[in-house]
Order: C-alpha cells, then structure tokens, then sequence
C-alpha cells in the first residue's frame, strides 16, 4: 500500500503484535513550578515564567508561597507572614522583572527559596462583581463570561474595555488583588 493511503501512523504499523504501545511510564511527574524556565536548551518549548531567582529569606516558616507585588511596589500575599519576612523573595525577582507581578516560592534546603514570577496588569475595576475570578471570551458577535466558573450576565465594561484597547477578539482571565484591584490576563485569539 503506498504511504498515502496508510490508515495508521507508521510508528502503530510497526508496533503491532508488540506490546510497546502500552508502555506506562513507572516514575511520576514532579511538581510542574519550575518547568519550562529553560526554553532554549530544552526544545524551544514556552517559556511558563518570566523570571527566576533564589532568594535567602530565613524568617518564612512556610513551605511555598504566592505572593503579588503591585505596581507601587505593595507585596500582597495570601498568608500570615512576619512583617518583611517575603521582601526578600520580591527583592530577588525584581532584578529581572520589574512589578506589577504575580510569583510563586518554594523553599530549598535551609532558609534558600525558588522564586518564579509572571508579569501582570493591574487595573482598578469600577463594576460591581459578585465573585473573585472572571473569565471573558469574545470572538467576533459571541461573548462568553465566567464569574467564579459560573455563567452570567452581568456587566464587566472595565474589564472588557481594557482587553479590546488591546484585542479585538480575546481571551481575558482576571483575578481579585484587593478590593477593586484585579489583575488581569488578555490574549488574543
């Protein structure tokens, strides 16, 4: 039969009758943090982070951490920590990436933190939304909006406003900071 008019890939031809296309990997993945920081010199696959540093911050009794600096330079993170005690980790990032940014830390041996960091936008949201996430998919006549991973109705004319100024068609993936403060993803579809 000429190779046109295969009706498998070739790799399954071959593999018939053996049992190599059952194989099941016996290690498991590990955590996915820090994964695809060195595109370059591993396939050329997106970059996940922006940045990457390590940072000593000896008073963090925690074993990771998320934490969001804004674009004045406040360090907002999600659990009780030491006054201070994270402004090592923001200190580390901000070498490379300057704020607003949202980052995540996990802590090595003794008191040496992995500090990973994505950049952000931070606007100030004027509407009323009932919930801490929204999503917003427009394309064309069709909107899709999420609130918490519901579907609704309401109004969100900040948040759209800001990714049309950047897309016509878009995906927009916004979270509550604080307060009216949200930090926001647009890409374009």
């Amino acid at each position: 039969m000429p190779f046109w008019r295969r009706r498998k890939p070739l790799h399954e031809e071959l593999a018939e009758g053996t049992s190599l296309l059952e194989w099941q990997s016996t290690y498991e993945r590990g955590p996915k943090l820090f994964e695809g920081t060195l595109d370059v010199l591993h396939g050329g696959r997106q970059r996940e982070w922006d940045a990457v540093a390590t940072a000593d911050a000896p008073d963090l009794d925690a074993a990771s951490l998320e934490l969001t600096v804004l674009p004045d330079g406040t360090l907002l993170v999600d659990e009780e920590v030491p006054e201070g005690a994270a402004a090592p980790l923001a200190e580390a990032i901000e070498q490379s990436l300057p704020p607003p940014y949202q980052a995540r830390a996990v802590r090595g041996e003794g008191g040496l933190w992995r500090v990973a960091a994505n950049r952000i936008d931070v606007i100030e949201v004027a509407d009323e939304i009932d919930g801490d996430a929204v999503d917003l998919v427009v394309q064309g006549d069709d909107r899709t909006l999420l609130v918490d991973e519901r579907p609704t109705w309401v109004d969100v004319h900040t948040l759209e406003a800001f990714a049309r100024e950047r897309q016509e068609d878009f995906v927009l993936h916004a979270e509550r900071l604080d307060g009216k403060l949200w930090a926001v993803r647009v890409n374009a579809l």
